[in-house]
C-alpha cells in the first residue's frame, strides 16, 4: 500500500521549499519522490522517495544521491512490505561549492521508480540504451588544478568524464579533450551544447574556447595493467596495505574497525543484521549494493550517526528464497564481503609508468554494470590540492579476483616543488590524500 501524508512530518517545516508532494502519493501520481529543501546553510533537506518496491532499489538511489554531490547526514529510513517502498534520507551537499540541481535529481529519483512511475522525458532511462559519447574540446591556458576545475563544473552540468587527454601547444596553451556522456542525455541539442560551453567559459575565463562534437566512432578501450600491479592492487587487503604502496596513515587506520552480528531471535522471518563502524562517504551505498549484489533483501533499515563519528544501521534482511540467514557458512561468508566492501571499497596506489609517475584508483563494478559516482572528481579534487598537474586520465574496466573494476589512471606531472619519481615519502603522501578524499575526509 502506497504511504501518504508522511513527508511532510519528516522535514519538520519551517520555511522550506518542497519540489514534489500533495494530498498523497497514489499510484501514478507525479509526486513519488518529494524534497524539502533546508531552509538555510548547514541544516538537512529531506528526500523521501514512496513507490512500488524492486529489487536494488535502495542502492540506486544511494548512487545517484552520491552523483549529485549530497552526503548522507544523520541517517535513512527504509521499509518495504515487498511491493511498495518508503524510503526518508537526509542530506547536505558535500561542500558549498557544490551546485545541486534539485529539481533534475528529483526527475532522475522519478525515472528510478518501477512501474507506474515513468516520467516522458526519461522513459528511456529504465533500461538505459548504450550510453552516446562526446568529444569536448577546450583550449586554455595551462594552470595547477584545471582539470578538477573543468570536472567540477561539468559534474554540476550531470556530464561525466570517461576519458581524458591533455596536450600543450609551443606556446604555453593546453588543449584538453574529454570523452563524456550526458545524464540528461541532452548533449545532442544545440541548448544543451550552448549551455555547457558558456558555463565552462563563464567560469574558466574569456581565454578559454570551447567545441562539442559527436563521438559515434569511440570505442573506450583501455591497456590492461601489468600482472605484478594488477595482483597487487586488485588483491590488496587492509591487513596488507602496510607493507604496500598504498600503506595507510595512522588516522585511516581508524576505518577497519567495525562490527557484524546476525540476530535470529527477535523476528520469526527475518535476520536483524547490526552493523557498527566509523562513518565515511558512500558507506550506505556501499553496504546495500553489497546486499543487492549478495542477493539479500531489506525489508526494514535505519541508519544513524552519533556525535562521535560512528554509524548504528539495523537491517531486517531475508534471502532471495525468503529465507532466514541461518545457516554460519552463509552467515560468515556474507559478514567477510561486508567488512571488505564497507571498509576498503577503493584501491589507491602509485607505480612507474617508464620514467614517468601513475596514480590508480581502483572500485569494484556492481553486478548491474555501474561505477561508483564521483570517484574521477575527488582524485583530480586531491591532486589540485597537493599542486599536482595531471599529464592524461583514462578510465577503464578491467576483471581480476572474478570480479570487474573500474580503474582510473592519471599519469602524474613530476616537479623540483614536488618530486614524486624518487620520493616514497611523496608517493605515499599522495596516496593517502587521495584516499581520504575520496573516503570523505575532506569534503
Amino acid at each position: 500500500m502506497p504511504v501518504a501524508g508522511r513527508s511532510a512530518a519528516a522535514g519538520g517545516g519551517g520555511g522550506r521549499m518542497v519540489l514534489g508532494g500533495g494530498a498523497g502519493a497514489g499510484p501514478g501520481a507525479e509526486d513519488a519522490v518529494v524534497m524539502e529543501l533546508a531552509a538555510g546553510d548547514g541544516e538537512d533537506s529531506v528526500v523521501t522517495v514512496n513507490c512500488p518496491d524492486q529489487a536494488g532499489l535502495g542502492c540506486d538511489l544511494c548512487r545517484t544521491i552520491l552523483e549529485f554531490g549530497l552526503r548522507i547526514t544523520r541517517g535513512a529510513d527504509v521499509s518495504t512490505d515487498g511491493q511498495w517502498c518508503y524510503v526518508i534520507f537526509w542530506v547536505v551537499p558535500r561542500s558549498q561549492s557544490i551546485n545541486i540541481r534539485w529539481s533534475s535529481l528529483k526527475n532522475r529519483l522519478m525515472s528510478m521508480c518501477p512501474s507506474s512511475y515513468n516520467i516522458p522525458f526519461y522513459h528511456d532511462i529504465n533500461p538505459p540504451g548504450p550510453p552516446q559519447f562526446y568529444l569536448l574540446k577546450l583550449f586554455s591556458d595551462d594552470r595547477k588544478g584545471l582539470l578538477h576545475d573543468v570536472t567540477h563544473i561539468l559534474s554540476d552540468l550531470e556530464l561525466l568524464i570517461q576519458r581524458v587527454k591533455v596536450s600543450t601547444t609551443p606556446d604555453g596553451r593546453v588543449v584538453n579533450l574529454f570523452f563524456i556522456t550526458d545524464g540528461m542525455e541532452l548533449l545532442h541539442t544545440k541548448e544543451r551544447q550552448e549551455e555547457t560551453c558558456s558555463m565552462l567559459i563563464d567560469t574558466l575565463g574569456p581565454s578559454v574556447s570551447c567545441e562539442i562534437l559527436s563521438a559515434e566512432g569511440f570505442q573506450q578501450g583501455f591497456s590492461s595493467l601489468p600482472p605484478t600491479i594488477s595482483e597487487e592492487l586488485f588483491t590488496l587487503e587492509l591487513d596488507d596495505c602496510e607493507s604496500s604502496s598504498g600503506s595507510l596513515s595512522a588516522e585511516m587506520k581508524k576505518v577497519q574497525k567495525a562490527s557484524i552480528k546476525f540476530d535470529n531471535s527477535l523476528s520469526p522471518a527475518h535476520t536483524l543484521l547490526q552493523i557498527i563502524c566509523v562513518d565515511q562517504k558512500g558507506l550506505i551505498y556501499d553496504m546495500l549494493r553489497t546486499l543487492k549484489d549478495c542477493n539479500i533483501k531489506v525489508t526494514y533499515g535505519r541508519f544513524w550517526s552519533d556525535k562521535k563519528g560512528f554509524r548504528e544501521v539495523d537491517l531486517f534482511i531475508k534471502q532471495a528464497d525468503g529465507k532466514k540467514v541461518i545457516d554460519s557458512e552463509k552467515q560468515d561468508a556474507l559478514q567477510s564481503r561486508m567488512r571488505s566492501e564497507m571498509l576498503h571499497p577503493l584501491r589507491v596506489m602509485i607505480v612507474n609508468r617508464g620514467p614517468d609517475t601513475e596514480l590508480l584508483v581502483a572500485n569494484p563494478v556492481e553486478l548491474s554494470g555501474k561505477g561508483r559516482p564521483r570517484v574521477f572528481y575527488d582524485a583530480t579534487l586531491a591532486l589540485k590540492a597537493l599542486g599536482i598537474c595531471i599529464f592524461s586520465a583514462e578510465i577503464g574496466r578491467q576483471t581480476a579476483s572474478e570480479r570487474q573494476w573500474e580503474v582510473y589512471r592519471f599519469l602524474l606531472e613530476d616537479s623540483k616543488e614536488f618530486p614524486l619519481s624518487n620520493s616514497l615519502t611523496n608517493r605515499n603522501h599522495v596516496v593517502d590524500r587521495v584516499r581520504k578524499t575520496l573516503m570523505g575526509c575532506f569534503n
